[in-house]
């Protein structure tokens, strides 16, 4: 399995590993099923709402 490096605030890790921890999953664990999750309902459904989505969560962490 490849791994792969993301940069975020504190904060927004603090928030991951909050929910991860509630519900006895790794940080991992719970980042892959977000994004399974976010492809499933919006990358095959809606491109452009993806696209939208995608440039909020940039400007969210970035």
């Amino acid at each position: 399995m490849a791994k792969v490096l993301v940069t975020m605030p504190d904060e927004f890790l603090n928030k991951i590993d909050g929910v991860a921890n509630n519900e006895q999953r790794t940080r991992s664990e719970l980042i892959r099923e977000a994004l399974r999750t976010y492809i499933r309902r919006n990358v095959v459904t809606n491109p452009e709402k993806a696209s939208k989505n995608a440039k909020t969560l940039e400007n969210l962490i970035g």
